[in-house]
Formats: structure tokens, sequence, C-alpha cells
């Protein structure tokens, strides 16, 4: 067996009790072997994107034991994608939590960001759906911890709201699996796809059950409207390094939905046909245009910031829904994307933070405030959907994959009247925080004299988190550059997912 496979699953979940048992009063030890880790993991990343780019499914079956009977993991080109994406972003942002010294503000940063990496790489990976909640949980604990992280009693409270929003949906999880099982008698992906296109049409009615059961928790994971109220508060409350990485989480929710319902519940498989994309699809474009009604109404940029994820996965799950090789390529290229420019904005947002607070309005200029505002504006650009970024290609080739659905006009005028809306309410929140700024520093009043001489100075690591950022600026000028070759590798992904009889016999052998 290539145990490259489970390698990034077991790096971190080592890395994270060592760092907590022997680590625990040596940060700059904890710091050192976290960026150690985060590097081995990206390493090992493109060691098995390059292993899956021939197109060969590799199953490694822990302890021997065969599908469906043992736990398996799955590497395919769609796992070993996203697990390079959870790597590029990881870098990043640890170093820029080093470097503006969140790390410090609280106990076990660095322990809880690896348990982190392993839950989300472990849910990439998993062939089992009940290990997909077994990993979803792990990275919900940790997320737990790094809510808090620094404490206070805001961040506490929506803590909380994170904690009991997402306990409902690991509740749901384990009532939609038990379904499922009883329907199917298995848990392993494969086995359950072959099981379910056995089932005749008219003795389904549990199974549709289960399958709604499971794209609800996938949605709750995702923040899709009606099932995103704990996204906005939680993730404009937590330290911004931390919402920065829960930008991979709601695409592990995406995720899911793209592997259960081409694997298993397809539109191509009668016991489910027409069940998913008629729920999926205009949730999907209500997510959208209310995250872009958020950006234009909010006056916290960390909110603001929160309202852009919302609004990004709208586009990624219209694509999805489509569920078509042409819209799920396109979804692929979008997901890459909207993860880097997310990421981006939260960083940007706590410079902003760190130096004259949350609220968009004008305030005295704040340190280095010509460097913050370029970078808002890249990732405003890029968020909004503007050329020349990878936005723009990424919502072109949504728009190009649905010319020809049934709903193509809705789905056209929601994504180009919510990029125009996006694009007032970023550009209406920089020419507060940074345009009208400098012009209050010409005239200033007792009060903001005041302010200016009581500024913080910036981070003593600033060379560093500037570094850090820009260097999620360089991943997307790199996807830009390069769309020709992902675009080419997202193809084949989503032609490897609609072919879904190739992962069945790699996970059970060829047997049925």
């Amino acid at each position: 067996m290539n145990h490259w496979i489970v390698a990034p699953i077991v790096l971190p979940a080592i890395l994270a009790p060592f760092i907590i048992m022997v680590l625990r009063y040596h940060l700059d030890l904890q710091r050192i072997f976290s960026v150690a880790g985060v590097i081995g993991l990206l390493g090992i990343a493109l060691t098995i994107t390059a292993q899956a780019s021939g197109g060969d499914i590799q199953v490694y079956e822990l302890g021997n034991w065969p599908a469906p009977f043992g736990i398996v993991m799955v590497l395919d080109r769609l796992s070993a994608m996203m697990v390079l994406l959870t790597a590029l972003l990881a870098l990043p942002i640890v170093l820029y939590a080093i470097a503006s010294g969140w790390d410090e503000r609280g106990k076990h940063f660095h322990a809880l960001f690896h348990f982190q990496l392993m839950g989300v790489c472990g849910a990439f990976l998993t062939g089992d759906a009940f290990n997909l909640f077994v990993f979803f949980e792990v990275l919900l604990i940790a997320s737990y911890g790094l809510m808090t992280h620094g404490g206070g009693a805001v961040r506490l409270k929506a803590g909380v709201q994170y904690v009991a929003y997402n306990l409902l949906g690991s509740t749901l999880f384990l009532f939609a699996l038990g379904t499922l099982y009883g329907v199917t008698g298995t848990l392993n992906m494969a086995d359950m796809a072959m099981r379910v296109a056995e089932l005749p049409a008219d003795d389904t009615a549990l199974l549709r059950v289960g399958a709604v059961l499971l794209l609800l928790v996938f949605c709750i994971k995702a923040a899709v409207l009606p099932l995103h109220f704990w996204l906005p508060a939680s993730y404009a409350n937590a330290p911004l390094p931390v919402a920065a990485l829960f930008a991979i989480m709601t695409k592990v929710g995406a995720y899911s939905i793209l592997r259960m319902y081409t694997l298993g519940f397809g539109p191509e498989v009668e016991a489910t046909q027409g069940l998913i994309g008629a729920w999926l699809q205009p949730a999907a474009l209500v997510t959208l245009a209310i995250g872009t009604i958020g950006i234009l109404g909010t006056q916290h940029i960390a909110r603001m910031v929160a309202f852009c994820a919302i609004a990004s996965m709208g586009t990624l799950l219209i694509a999805i829904s489509l569920f078509t090789e042409t819209a799920t390529a396109a979804a692929l290229y979008y997901i890459y994307h909207s993860t880097l420019a997310t990421a981006l904005l939260f960083l940007v947002a706590d410079f902003v933070m760190e130096r004259q607070g949350g609220s968009i309005e004008p305030k005295t200029p704040m340190p280095q405030s010509g460097l913050i505002s370029a970078l808002f504006f890249v990732g405003a650009i890029a968020l909004a959907g503007m050329p020349p970024l990878s936005g723009f290609i990424g919502k072109l080739l949504v728009l190009d994959a649905s010319r020809d659905a049934p709903d193509a006009n809705a789905i056209w005028a929601v994504v180009l009247i919510g990029s125009f809306v996006t694009i007032v309410g970023l550009a209406r929140a920089g020419s507060l925080i940074f345009w009208k700024s400098h012009d209050a520093q010409h005239n200033p009043t007792p009060e903001a004299e005041e302010k200016i001489l009581a500024q913080p100075a910036p981070e003593p690591n600033a060379g560093l988190a500037f570094t850090s950022v820009f260097g999620l600026v360089l991943g997307l000028v790199m996807l830009t550059l390069f769309a020709g070759p992902a675009l080419n590798y997202a193809g084949k992904t989503a032609e490897q997912l609609f072919t879904p009889e190739h992962y069945i016999s790699a996970v059970l052998g060829g047997e049925e």
C-alpha cells in the first residue's frame, strides 16, 4: 500500500499532542515545529497530488482490512487537490499568526491548529461515511478551541453559538447515517453507491429521507441559507487568522456534497433522481443574494468579509448544483480561488482592526496604510470577480457552464447583480477606511490628534506578516497565470467524479 495517502493525517496527529505534552511551555519551539509540520504537510500534499494526477485511484486499507469491512482512505484527483489547498492555505496563516503574535494570546494555538489540519485532511481522504463524521468532529473540536483563542466575552458568546449550531449538525449527521445504514447495510461510500443503484425505485422512501438529511448537514457546514446563521458572528468574532483558516471549512461541506452526490446519490441514480439539484440550486441563489446584501449593509470589516465568504459559497454551490462535468470543473477552479481570496481579506481585516478598529468609518490614518490599502484592493477585486484576477475567470466559467441550465436566466441575473453589489460594498468600505481617513488627516480635530499620538506601533514582525499575506496574493496570481493547467486538472477531476464506477472498483477491488 501507498503510505503517502495516510501521511497528511498521521503527521498533524503526531505533531499536535507532541506540542502539547513536550513543548507546552516553549513557545519558540512550538513555532519552529508548527511551521516545520506545515511545510512537511505541503511536501506530502505535492507528492500525493503528483501521484493522483495520472488518474489512478489508490486505496489505503487500515490494518489490511478490505472494504467494506475495514476503514479505507482513498486518494483520487479530488481528494489530492483539496489536501493541497489545505496545505497551501495553512502555511501563510501559521506564519501570520506567529508574526502578529496571535499564537501567544492564548494557550495551545499550534496544537489546535494541527488538530484542525488533521480533521480537514481526514475528511478529504476518507472513503467511509462514518469516518467522514469522525473527522468532522475532530476539526470541529479543534475549531471550538481556536474560536475562543484569546478570550473575551464576545468571542466566548460567538463560540458557544458556533458549538450549539454545529452540535445540531452533528446530531443530524448521525440520524442521516443511521437511516442510510438501515437501508443499505453499509457506510462505505463505494459500497453504499453500489447498493443504492440496486434499490428499486418504489422502495426508496427512507433512502430519500437519509439523502436529504445528509444534504442538510453538508449545507450547514457550507453555510447555505437558511442554515448560515452561525457563520457571520462566528467568523467575525474569532481571531481573524483563525477565520482565515476557517475559509477551508465551508469547502469541506462543498467537497462532501460533490463526493456523496456524484458517487451514490447523483442525478443519474433512479432512486434519488431530481432530489438534490431541485433543492440545492434555489438555496445557493438565495445564499449568494443574501451574502452580497450583507456585504453592502454591514458596518464592521470582519463581518463584511464573513458575508463575502457566504456569497462566494453561493456562487460555488450554484456550479455544484448543476451536476455536470463542465460546471463541476468550474466549481473546482472556483474553490481554490474563493478560499485564497477569502483568507487574504480576513488577514487584511486583521491588519486594519489591529491598527484602528473594525468599524467601517473614516478614522485617523493607520501605519502602513498604503500597503494595507493595496492588499485590500487586490482582495476586493478578487472576491468581486473583476479582471484580471482568477475571480473573473472563475465566475466566467460558472456562467458559461450554466448557459444550458433550465434556470440559466436566474443564475446569470443573480451572479451578475451580486457581483455588482459586491463591488459597490467593498468599494464603499475601502473608501471609508483608507481614502476618507486621509482626507480627515488634513483637518484633524483635537480628539483625532490624540488618537494619532496614541496609535499602537506595528507588530515587531511586520515584515513576516506582510510576506505571508503577499503569499496569498501570489497564490491568486499563479492561479490566474496558470489557469489553463488548473482548468485541465479540474476538468479531469470532474470527469473522474462522473465515472464513479472507477472509484467503486478501486475501493472494492473489482468485486461486488
